[in-house]
């Protein structure tokens, strides 16, 4: 079994800062790309930002120059730094993993269970 584990979302002000985090954890032989999605209410999941094993990142257009994306990959564990933050990032922030289990498994896609970002005054 593996399990994706968000943490650190909450309420802040517009302008303020928040980071969250994701742990990977259970039967994981490598994990390979990694990324941050979000679902604003009424609307479609987005792609956020995504890293891969070896440090690569790709951001939204709408998030470029205020979030950075980050992993540890002895921990197995992925970071958003959010950054100037506005209303409109409010959304339930998705982490994904790309992993294998075993070295003879494909990678799958494990998705965590989400972690809600409110930016309001």
């Amino acid at each position: 079994q593996v399990q994706l584990v968000e943490s650190g979302g909450g309420l802040v002000q517009p302008g303020g800062s928040l980071r969250l985090s994701c742990a990977a954890s259970g039967s994981i032989f490598r994990v390979y790309a990694m990324g941050w999605f979000r679902q604003a209410a009424g609307n479609q999941r987005e792609l956020v930002a995504s890293i891969t094993r070896e440090g690569t990142t790709n951001y939204a257009d709408s998030v470029k120059g205020r979030f950075t994306i980050s992993r540890d990959n002895a921990k197995n564990t992925e970071y958003l730094q959010m950054s100037s933050l506005k209303p409109e990032d409010t959304a339930v922030y998705y982490c994904k993993a790309v992993l294998s289990s075993s070295r003879f498994s494909d990678p799958m896609d494990y998705w965590g269970k989400g972690t809600l970002v409110t930016v309001s005054s």
